[in-house]
């Protein structure tokens, strides 16, 4: 995802293509199922049955995900003899994914978030 640098009216304010692309890529962070791929994808690039076997989710809804992340540019694929193969599309995924866990409480091991997703886990 490459977004514009900023406007005229200075680096504090988003630029309507900018903003586009930033909604977009939210939208597709939307769904806690893409979140969940795009997580299974930090350690490394990864095939539709390989992501399917660790979120224990039917391969068409992945597949069905993973379209919506590739059209949002925060996945690439490719090809590896007939399996596709999907990857985070850059460090900037990554880092934005890292913040997201962060402000989820999960990068904090006493924040209230994650005590109140640890209990709902457990409950």
């Amino acid at each position: 995802m490459s977004v514009p640098p900023a406007g005229p009216a200075g680096p504090s304010l988003i630029g309507e293509d900018a903003a586009s692309l930033i909604a977009d890529a939210m939208f597709a962070l939307s769904a806690p199922s893409r979140v969940q791929i795009l997580g299974c994808l930090l350690d490394g690039p990864l095939a539709v049955g390989e992501i399917t076997a660790l979120l224990g989710m039917e391969q068409s809804a992945i597949s069905h995900q993973l379209r919506v992340l590739r059209e949002a540019e925060l996945v690439r694929v490719e090809r590896d003899g007939k399996r596709r193969v999907y990857a985070l599309s850059g460090d900037p995924v990554r880092e934005l994914l890292t913040a997201a866990r962060h402000l989820a409480g999960q990068g904090q091991p006493g924040s209230p978030r994650r005590r109140k997703a640890a209990g709902a886990a457990e409950g």
